[in-house]
């Protein structure tokens, strides 16, 4: 089932998520209809506080060589931590979260991640790259915190200008083909 994907200003993306306890059909089926909604929506990574659920959920599904995201390579992170963070890198985010909008955001170039998959099994996983960032940038959402925010004040003043032009276009859209 797709999901509606909550969209910023909501305050609903600022809520810290909370550990997930429970690993059962309830919670197989939200990481089923959260991966639907991500590709649906040609994401790589989706929290579950953006489908409006405020638990320690992610997925993660990077494209392939050909550009193809396989459900076989899905990523389904619970209850992540970072055991270790090194380096840096910079790497044009966007979130489906924050429609249209783009920008260069500084992370942790490796990262060293605890978590439980979907059946409450402890995992480790080293990464970098895409994966790293992409893991990073769905934590966030996990702590209430948006790739908006980490933008200069400047950067963000004008963010702010932008996205509330975007969202007059996306209403008057809708009276039109209402």
């Amino acid at each position: 089932m797709i999901l509606d994907i909550v969209e910023y200003p909501n305050k609903k993306l600022r809520e810290k998520s909370k550990e997930v306890v429970a690993f059962d059909k309830e919670l197989h089926t939200l990481l089923d209809n959260m991966y639907e909604t991500m590709i649906k929506e040609s994401g790589i990574g989706l929290a579950a506080i953006q489908v409006g659920k405020a638990i320690r959920v992610l997925v993660v599904n990077l494209p392939n060589e050909e550009g193809e995201q396989s459900k076989e390579e899905l990523l389904e992170v619970i209850n992540p931590t970072l055991i270790k963070k090194e380096g840096a890198t910079t790497y044009q985010e966007g979130c489906l979260s924050v429609p249209t909008f783009y920008e260069d955001i500084d992370r942790f170039e490796t990262i060293i991640l605890q978590y439980q998959d979907r059946d409450g099994n402890t995992k480790r996983l080293e990464a970098d790259g895409l994966l790293a960032i992409a893991l990073q940038h769905e934590m966030d959402h996990l702590e209430g915190i948006l790739f908006i925010d980490k933008l200069s004040s400047s950067r963000r003043r004008k963010f702010e200008k932008e996205y509330k032009r975007y969202q007059r276009e996306q209403k008057h859209k809708a009276k039109k083909s209402a």
